[in-house]
């Protein structure tokens, strides 16, 4: 396959040359692009020379992939990297890319990513393009979707996963759906779905929460919390009124530390411990996005047995849903508790939710359908 070149709105894409290798190899010193590529580490002067040049021209000459540099049409900057990584035989390519540390923020991949999936589809007659990431890496799925790609799932990974890797995610492009040029698409700027990948990109925040003369942390979970999380959950009211597995041991408390790193890397939940003005922990707090409705979300808490009656969680619930409302965009947050649950109902109550009623055999608990209670909040309701 003969190497070409691509000039659409606004960006250069063309074939490698070893004079690009100097500019490669500074790129590719960004952490970003060292954690979420797969780029060897360190990135040395001749992993890039030999990238420009053997790699790249090996691709082309054996039309297994279409690499470009995408450049600045009228300086000739490298502004990063992007192109076909596979080429199958049943005409359906792989897209992969990278942004250069000084090229982001511009819009620059998504425009190479348009242009490369259009010339895959009217030139190359591709029927399907496929783009992967690991799960967390929320620029790259940002960048597909506003390219017009549908997520179309998760790819898991064996435990332990080869070098170190975690799940993916998938997504998928066909003809006719790249959006035009100059579109800002479903997930262009200002779009929930830009917002949470800007949320869900960086480190899990701190929030604060204040009841009475206490001050509260919501943080995320950590090695000191555990032997304190394995202490609630043994508890006789958790155990009656959660679901948290009876008996309950450290590895339980190491898995839902775990469990929490992973929501939050995908997306869909953020949760917390709140911990009191010591940072020793008095209970947990999760909010979880609904799969079906993005604008949705649901709570779920415990107290530590000496921590309760103290108003803590009220105070925490307030503040982790004007987070919900103001940060992630939620219009709803959802409450349930098992009938009897007085304790949550209050915390619930004493937040601002309001009572909607009962749902019959609302849930599965311990081997049987329980009715519970259900209640909301709005964001209007926090005034």
């Amino acid at each position: 396959m003969e190497p070409v070149e691509i000039i659409e709105d606004g960006v250069l894409l063309r074939p490698w040359r070893e004079s690009d290798a100097e500019a490669v190899h500074r790129a590719c010193q960004d952490p970003d692009i060292q954690r979420w590529t797969t780029v060897p580490r360190p990135y040395r002067p001749e992993h890039a020379h030999g990238f420009v040049t053997e790699m790249s021209r090996k691709s082309w000459a054996e039309g297994t992939g279409a690499p470009f540099a995408v450049c600045d049409p009228g300086t000739g900057e490298l502004l990063g990297a992007n192109g076909l990584i596979s080429i199958g035989n049943d005409r359906t390519g792989e897209i992969g890319y990278w942004t250069a540390p000084w090229a982001r923020g511009r819009g620059v991949m998504v425009r190479a990513t348009r242009a490369v999936a259009r010339w895959s589809f009217d030139t190359l007659g591709l029927r399907r393009l496929i783009w992967q990431a690991e799960v967390g890496n929320h620029a790259s799925r940002l960048v597909a979707l506003r390219a017009g790609f549908r997520i179309d799932g998760r790819l898991r990974q064996p435990k332990p996963a080869p070098h170190g890797g975690t799940d993916g995610w998938i997504g998928s492009l066909l003809p006719g759906e790249v959006p035009a040029v100059g579109s800002t698409g479903p997930a262009g700027p200002g779009t929930l779905a830009a917002r949470r990948a800007a949320v869900f990109g960086r480190p899990q925040p701190v929030l604060f929460a204040t009841t009475g003369a206490a001050e509260l942390l919501l943080r995320p979970m950590e090695e000191q919390d555990l032997d304190a999380v394995v202490q609630t959950c043994q508890d006789p009211e958790s155990i009656r009124w959660t679901t948290v597995p009876d008996p309950y041991e450290r590895a339980d408390a190491q898995g839902y530390q775990a469990h929490n790193r992973d929501a939050w890397a995908r997306g869909d939940a953020a949760g917390f411990v709140i911990a009191d003005s010591d940072d020793r922990y008095v209970g947990s707090l999760d909010l979880r996005i609904s799969p079906t409705d993005a604008l949705v979300a649901d709570v779920g808490f415990m107290t530590a047995p000496a921590a309760r009656g103290r108003g803590y969680l009220s105070a925490a619930l307030v503040a982790l849903s004007a987070w919900g409302f103001s940060t992630l965009g939620l219009a709803r947050i959802e409450w349930k508790a098992n009938v009897g649950n007085t304790a949550s109902r209050r915390a619930a109550e004493k937040a601002g939710f309001l009572f909607e009623g009962t749902a019959r055999g609302g849930v599965q608990h311990r081997g049987e359908r329980v009715d519970v209670w259900v209640g909301a909040l709005i964001a209007k309701d926090l005034g």
